[in-house]
Formats: structure tokens, sequence, C-alpha cells
């Protein structure tokens, strides 16, 4: 696409951020980061408000300064290059568009800022890329919240950035809206080869559209990955728990069965996979997704031989449409959540004695000093 690619140049540009620390005053905002984000990649910033993930956007923008460490684009060192001359834009939450200028003249309005001769024809292949050409000599005003979003999206893009940043860019739309505009966005990523660096405090919105995913908290990255590997494989319990939802519970490995660890939880002998584990020996935290999970009366059906099974009773049932959230009560234990699709069945009611099974495969393990409630407050 002539609009986002030189002639000879790849689309997109490494980012690479070494040792890099962000201090304002007496609080560390960004804690000696070191990230390669490849080019052409679609990568998510995920984590909760205050860890760090916007001021670590606003130092590759240049907009804020490191206290300590180097940013590069494309193998250039930009780290005290002012903001106007680094290869980059960034889409905000706040569309920005001009009130009083049309669409096309809103687009256009960088290129021409630069002088770029041919800025009015560039602007209206941005549109074609964002299928908003029609509506070229509308006000923004005119236009809905995700079509102002495109609108946004076509100005940074004409301007042939090395990396785009997006800084919540769907926040401020409904769900529905906010849904179509992910596949949008991944799709457009994909046309014009891009670097994509997406903050978001959306897991949801980070896994769907994502390639890479740093998931970051206290000004760290805790994993960095695909977003079905942090999602199958968490290796904390931040992680388990900001990435979705996690059942996790405290035990000691009192075994070893080939791959198998046998761990006692609470007097339950339960198993899981030695590689997939942080930690082999001694106490440890182990995990399991609600989705992994059966749930049913005692008895109701057969456990599979070497199966993880834990009796407990339902405290509350929440029907959601699609399935049924169930909690349920395990003495010694806690509390644990399962999902179950709906297909007409009678699983239980509150005060029901209910099993609950999975296969040791999708049992997951974590360090045993780890806190098994981190990551659930910043959801």
């Amino acid at each position: 696409m002539s609009i986002v690619k030189d002639p000879g140049k790849d689309g997109g540009a490494d980012l690479h951020l070494q040792n890099v620390s962000k201090r304002f005053t007496e609080f560390t905002a960004v804690d000696d980061l070191t990230l390669t984000i490849p080019a052409g990649s679609f990568f998510a910033l995920l984590g909760p408000s205050g860890c760090g993930k916007t001021t670590t956007l606003r130092m590759v923008a240049g907009l804020e300064h490191p206290t300590e460490g180097s940013i590069s684009i494309g193998g250039e060192d930009v780290t005290e290059l002012p903001s106007h001359k680094r290869h980059v834009n960034t889409v905000f939450q706040s569309y920005a568009l001009f009130p009083h200028m049309n669409i096309l003249e809103n687009v256009a309005f960088g290129l021409k800022q630069r002088k770029v001769k041919n800025a009015v024809e560039l602007a209206k292949q941005g549109l074609e890329l964002v299928e908003l050409g029609h509506l070229a000599s509308r006000k923004p005003v005119q236009l809905s919240g995700g079509q102002q979003q495109r609108v946004a999206l076509a100005r940074a893009l004409v301007n042939r950035p090395a990396v785009l940043l997006l800084d919540e860019p769907l926040g401020a739309l409904d769900m529905k809206l906010r849904r179509q505009m992910q596949v949008e966005l991944k799709a457009i990523q994909t046309e014009v080869g891009l670097t994509f660096v997406h903050v978001t405090h959306d897991q949801e919105e980070a896994m769907t559209m994502a390639d890479i995913v740093a998931v970051m908290n206290k000004g760290k990255v805790e994993q960095m990955g695909a977003p079905r590997e942090l999602y199958e494989l968490p290796k904390t319990a931040f992680v388990a728990n900001f990435l979705g939802k996690s059942n996790l519970m405290k035990g000691r490995v009192q075994e070893q069965s080939g791959d198998l660890l046998g761990v006692d939880v609470a007097g339950s002998r339960l198993w899981v996979p030695a590689s997939r584990t942080t930690t082999q020996g001694g106490d440890i935290v182990i995990g399991v997704r609600p989705e992994k999970m059966r749930i049913g009366h005692v008895g109701e059906f057969d456990i599979p031989a070497g199966f993880n099974s834990l009796t407990g009773t339902i405290i509350d049932a929440s029907f959601t449409g699609v399935s049924t959230e169930y909690l349920v009560d395990i003495p010694g234990v806690g509390t644990f959540g399962t999902f179950t699709q709906n297909l007409g069945q009678d699983t239980g009611v509150p005060g029901d004695t209910v099993e609950m099974t999975w296969d040791p495969a999708f049992t997951f393990g974590l360090d045993g000093d780890d806190d098994p409630t981190a990551g659930i407050e910043a959801h």
C-alpha cells in the first residue's frame, strides 16, 4: 500500500527498549524494562491502571523522556529525539479530530503540514483503507464513534510511521462496536504490515488482536508471548488471574510418576505435568482454568482414571446465556469457579454437593510462594 510503505522498505520496524526506567519523584512507573517488538507485528502491552504501560508508550512516542535506558526504532537510537522527529504516530482514545474540517481535510492535515505534494490523494487512499471514502465530505460530528476512530487511524497511517502506537483506542466505544473494531484493526494491520503497539487493560482485546502480548505489572513485564501461550500456561499468579480467570490452590509436591507430579492439596491428591510447572518440588501453587473442568452431582458421571477430582458445595449459579457459571466451595481449598455450556442438563443449584473433575494435562504449576490472589483486584 503506497500510503504506508516506501518503495524497497519494509512496512514496519523493530522497536527496542533497553533497560528503560521512568521515575516520577519517588514513584517508579517503569522499572528496568528491556523489550524487543519485531517489525510488522501486532504487539499488545496489557495490564491494569498504573502498571506503566501508557508511560512506556509515551516514552516511545517521545512525549516522556526515560530516566534511564535507551529506545531505538529500526536500529536508530531515538532516545534523545523530539517526538516530531520520530517515525511514530499515536492514535489515542479521544479521536482529536478538527470539528471545523471535513473528514478528508482531517486526514490530509498532517501531510499538508509537512508539505507532501499529493497530500489529498494520499488522504483519499487512507480513507479507502478504512472503508470511509464515501464519507470524505462529512464533518466529524456527523460520524459515529467507530467511524471517527477509523478516521483517526487513517490520519495516522497516511503519515507512513515506522511504528503505530495505539493508546486504549477503543476504550470510548460500546461493547458491540469495540468487538467489530478489534476485527477491523487487526485486518488493517495485516494488510499494511506495520508494527502496531497497542496499550490496553482489556484482556479480550489484547488476545483478539495481538500476535504477542506482554502482561505488565508494577512497571515490569510479568510474562510475554503469544496469547494462547499466556492463557494456557501462565508463569505467575498475576498473569493467571489477570488474563481470564483461574482456580489456584496451594499444595505440596509429594511424588512423581513419569512427567506427572502428585500434589497434596488439603488432603486430596492432584496431578500436574512437571513440564507445565515453574517448580518441581516442595511448596507449589497449582491452577486450572474454569472452562477446563466438568461439574456434576456426585456419582453422576464416570471419572476417567488419572483425572483430578474435587468435591464441594455449590454456593452460587449465574446464568449467562451461553453458559452457567458455578461457584463451588471446596473444604480446605476455597471457592472454585467453573463454566458449563447450557445444553439443558441439571447441573445443580446452590446447596447441592458436586464433583469437579479435569484432565491433569490442563493443570499448571507456579512457585509455592506466589500469592494465589495476585491480579484479581486488578481486573
